[in-house]
């Protein structure tokens, strides 16, 4: 029987070398003709001295040699073209797709890709750029993942085509490295069936298409590159090459930092060196390691040089395992009972449910016509008896694998050999996904089979080689092989349409699973991110019935019920909500561990309640309770220190922040807010320190950015206005269609009496939002100042008409009508309009008994005033013009004549009759024109900055009427044209108008 092995080996071998040498590689065939038969020779030697053991371990070897023969023809440029065609073929149609599910937290959502992040944060946060050292971190640590995340930002910031299409050339990558891999056990066509199937299968559309898949995808390349590079760790003479073992490792590690099954590939590689590199099978194995320790052999040189390689290797593993858990910190992350149900069941309940998994996801690999992108919850019922019929695809699954691992691990043949590792690239890298030593976040995830799911296309490869070596079944294998490639490639094309957005991806979830209130609520998402609220509504609701105890079905429906501004619902919803967490024992320390997303059942009930005034004190007891049950919950600090700003107690809201501060103090929105509360403390200087830490750690922090020009703008130094105007620059680069950045740019032009820039962005805001009311107020003040006062009362009718109770816009144009356009019964018109919405306006009131005694209607003008100063007796410049009039009607009484009402008197006191009171501004109102504030904060860019609360007013000092009112002399007329010319000169100025908050 050996004598024929070797005849046969010999023969193969020969044709091998032979196919090696036609191919054109000189080297490559010199080296393995000159190591084939040196094995070929021990083996003859073997036979020789009748050591059958020997015998079969060098026949063995050969084999191996043969195989690496078939390995090392390079792949030709039809193969490579031929996977790389099948791949964009069938996932062109995923550069259509947007983020969705996961990729909503891993892109949109992930501060560690922007730019402005500093890159060693990639290395302290999770996957999705959560804090290692947070409880609520998921403990998925993969920084070169999320680094080409970050390159794909740099290049393209969100746009999903470049994210989708990074990911199908990696896919492509690997079709290639799996193929080359797959020459080591399979022949060239085997190989190229095997890496097809691979290229197509559908279960690989969540990790190709699913842009978050990109770390299978990285991790598969630094896999295969790691197990091709340990085979070339041993020499055709057997000594050891170290160079390659060094870059195994290297490999290893990368492939690890890109998701965390890579570490399996050293697995894998002492698989190979046991089983395939020096050709052991199990019982030889045992035989020899048996006689070494009786002392009857003393352990073969092959076998010292295969135990030093697997010593490496499993150091390395060890080095790695223990630097991984120093980064977790020690850590498990934290799952709830819905993510994986069976985790937190008791015994049998769990063993049994995780074991049934293993066929489940057997038979995804197998027959993959129903997928779905979330397992979780209610979808696989649990196993809970040993009487569950379920339990004999379990015990099926595990006497299939027994049977082949046997027949395998038993095989001295090449065949035995492509067996062990296609099982061995199946199991191994499942094994971290398993749930069987440690549970995970899941129940199923389809993307986590990408890597098990390459042995088991060898397997069927290897299968088709075995049914195709015959006429008729090789016709028919072929015809069977072709048919399951095209309709796995339409497979494949049609699902990634499920990935084009979240609605038609849940809702493609929902046709194979209708048990998972997780899918429900999801849908319900994204028809909430549609403002489709009622429909979303009854998703929602479903989600409550499907599983009665899911809080955050509760809290959605709540949510949504809030959002359709019923309040009592939400309350309710909530409150159910509420009473399905864990309850506080009183007396007693609270142990359980609860998932953050669930606490903020707390938060969003008492963000509801305390809309009510009276419902404060209550919303506080929500926000202590919270923290009560996590100390470390700091959205329950940051929640209750804008309350507590609310109930007027900056000094305990101050105290919440710098809590927040001692769990987070990266963290730039906490800045943020605390300087908030130090500008309700009248803390200006400390505000500007604590803006410029949240700018420091997020340079592009849009409200810090706003709001600390703000505050440069309103503190009237000029010396921090160039920072400010750099701010606002920047605000408007993160924030383009924010008309308050441009209208906070006018102002500061304004300040620094750059008029032209000024004018330009108050045009950008108003034209950014039609009818803002302080852009166009301001905009009016602005041409008044400039003597442009007839190009302000377009913009005065403009603000008019959107906002006709604009008081301060009514006496401005009251004052230009009167003034300049000599019109004194539209001046009459505007102030008559301000005392109709606000009788007891002093400015108005008083603008109108000007307008009187512009009339000339003595009697009206000091009945007027008189009123004036019944409602303003403080006002001295009141009573001084209630004087003049009165004087003025004694010298016309002296003079013998009359004094009666002016009846629709239209006529207009010369300007040299009168002047302005300097010194009364237009007091301007708070910028809110467009009703939004930045995260609480009061203070708001303003109309303008500074002389506050002042008074426009008509000064009547000085005016001088004409005794005579019928008729008047030439000189006369003369006169007053001469005194108006003098008036004009005095008011060539108008008073810088402002306003605060």
């Amino acid at each position: 029987m050996h004598f024929n092995e070797v005849c046969t080996l010999k023969f193969q071998g020969i044709e091998a070398v032979k196919q090696l040498k036609r191919g054109g590689d000189r080297e490559r065939y010199l080296l393995q003709r000159e190591a084939f038969w040196i094995h070929l020779l021990d083996t003859l030697t073997c036979y020789s001295s009748d050591n059958t053991q020997e015998l079969g371990r060098r026949i063995t070897l050969s084999s191996k040699f043969l195989c690496e023969g078939f390995a090392m023809s390079a792949m030709s440029w039809r193969e490579i073209c031929l996977l790389t065609g099948l791949v964009i073929l069938c996932y062109w149609n995923s550069l259509f797709c947007g983020f969705v599910f996961d990729d909503v937290s891993a892109i949109l959502d992930n501060k560690d890709l922007r730019p402005a992040t500093p890159l060693q944060n990639l290395f302290r946060n999770d996957f999705w750029g959560t804090p290692m050292s947070e409880e609520r971190s998921h403990k998925s640590y993969r920084p070169l993942t999320v680094l080409t995340f970050r390159l794909n930002y740099v290049f393209s910031e969100l746009n999903a085509a470049s994210y989708h299409l990074l990911n199908v050339v990696l896919h492509a990558v690997v079709c290639i490295l799996f193929m080359r891999v797959c020459r080591l056990f399979l022949d060239g066509m085997s190989s190229l069936w095997a890496a097809s199937l691979f290229a197509v299968h559908p279960i690989h559309t969540e990790a190709v298409t699913g842009v978050v898949g990109r770390a299978e995808l990285l991790s598969s390349i630094f896999l295969l590159a790691a197990f091709l590079a340990y085979t070339k760790s041993r020499s055709p003479d057997h000594s050891i090459v170290w160079t390659p073992i060094a870059v195994t490792v290297i490999l290893v590690a990368a492939a690890t930092l890109c998701k965390e099954q890579g570490i399996t590939v050293i697995g894998i590689c002492c698989v190979y060196e046991v089983f395939v590199a020096q050709g052991f099978t199990l019982p030889a194995l045992m035989d020899t390691v048996l006689q070494v320790l009786r002392g009857k052999h003393i352990l073969p040189y092959g076998m010292l040089q295969t135990l030093l390689k697997l010593i490496v290797l499993i150091i390395s593993t060890l080095l790695l395992v223990i630097i991984r858990v120093q980064v977790i910190q020690s850590q498990l992350p934290v799952f709830t009972r819905f993510d994986n149900p069976a985790a937190v069941s008791p015994t049998p309940t769990r063993q049994l449910t995780f074991n049934y998994l293993l066929p489940v996801n057997a038979w995804l690999l197998l027959n993959p016509s129903e997928l779905c992108c979330d397992w979780t919850m209610g979808t696989i019922p649990l196993v809970e008896t040993l009487l569950d019929t379920r339990n004999l695809a379990t015990a099926a699954f595990y006497s299939l694998v027994g049977v082949l691992a046997c027949q395998s691990l038993r095989d001295a043949h090449s065949s035995g050999k492509t067996v062990i590792m296609a099982l061995s690239l199946t199991i191994l890298p499942f094994i971290p996904a398993s749930n069987l030593f440690f549970p995970v976040g899941f129940v199923v995830a389809e993307r986590v089979l990408y890597v098990p799911s390459m042995g088991f296309c060898i397997l069927i490869a290897h299968g088709f080689k075995a049914v195709s070596r015959k006429g008729a079944s090789k016709k028919i294998s072929w015809l069977l092989m072709g048919i399951l490639l095209l309709t796995h490639a339409m497979k494949t094309f049609n699902r990634n349409w499920d990935w084009e957005s979240e609605y038609t991806l849940f809702t493609s979830a929902l046709k194979v699973n209708k048990n998972n209130a997780k899918l429900w609520n999801n849908v319900g998402h994204a028809l909430e991110n549609q403002n489709r609220y009622e429909i979303a509504l009854r998703y929602f609701l479903q989600a409550t019935r499907v599983q009665p105890d899911d809080i955050g079905a509760h809290m959605n429906v709540g949510r949504t019920y809030k959002n359709l501004n019923l309040s009592k619902e939400a309350e309710e919803a909530y409150m159910v909500a509420k009473s399905l967490m864990p309850q506080i024992i009183p007396g007693k320390k609270y142990a359980t561990r609860v998932a953050p997303n669930h606490l903020n059942v707390y938060i969003n009930l008492a963000n509801l309640i305390r809309a009510n005034d009276s419902r404060l004190e209550e919303a506080d007891q929500l926000y202590r309770q919270a923290i009560s049950m996590r100390p470390d919950f700091k959205q329950a600090y940051i929640s209750r220190g804008e309350l507590l700003l609310k109930m007027n107690k900056p000094t305990e809201a101050k105290d919440a922040y710098l809590r927040a501060l001692e769990l987070d103090h990266t963290n730039a929105d906490l800045w943020y807010n605390l300087a908030i509360v130090n500008i309700e403390m009248k803390e200006p200087a400390e505000a500007l320190r604590n803006f410029n830490r949240a700018l420091e750690l997020n340079p592009r922090h849009k409200l810090a950015l706003f709001n600390s020009a703000l505050l440069m703008q309103e503190s009237g130094d000029a010396r921090l206005r160039p920072e400010a105007n750099r701010r606002f620059l920047t605000y408007i680069e993160e924030e383009p269609n924010d008309a308050n950045g441009y209208f906070n740019l006018g102002m500061l032009a304004m300040d620094g009496s750059e008029n032209e820039a000024a004018e330009h962005w108050m045009r950008k805001a108003i034209h950014l939002q039609a009818g803002f009311r302080s852009a166009l107020f301001n905009l009016a003040l602005l041409y008044s100042q400039s003597q442009r006062e007839l190009d302000a009362l377009p913009v005065l009718n403009e603000l008019l008409q959107y906002h006709p109770e604009h008081i301060k816009g009514l006496i401005l144009k009251g004052d230009i009508l009167m003034n300049h356009k000599k019109d004194t019964h539209g001046a009459k018109t505007c102030f008559q309009r301000i005392l109709s919405m606000d009788p007891t306006n002093v400015q108005g009131k008083h603008n109108l008994c000007v307008v009187y005694f512009e009339e000339r209607d003595l009697l009206r003008a000091e009945q007027c005033l008189q009123e004036t100063l019944a409602m303003a007796p403080q006002e001295e410049y009141v009573r001084r013009h209630l004087n003049i009039v009165r004087n003025k009607m004694a010298a016309i009484s002296a003079s013998g004549h009359v004094l009666l009402p002016v009846e629709g008197a239209t006529s207009s006191v010369t300007e040299g009759e009168r002047k302005e009171r300097k010194g009364q501004a237009v007091s301007a109102e708070a910028k809110q024109g467009d009703g939004n504030e930045k995260n609480g904060r009061k203070s708001s860019p303003v109309e303008s900055s500074d002389n506050q609360g002042q008074d426009q007013s008509t000064d009547l000092e000085g005016s001088q009427l004409d005794k005579r009112t019928k008729s008047k002399s030439t000189k006369e007329i003369k006169d007053i044209e001469k005194k108006r010319a003098a008036a004009l000169k005095r008011l060539e100025e108008i008073e810088r108008i402002l306003s605060g908050d």
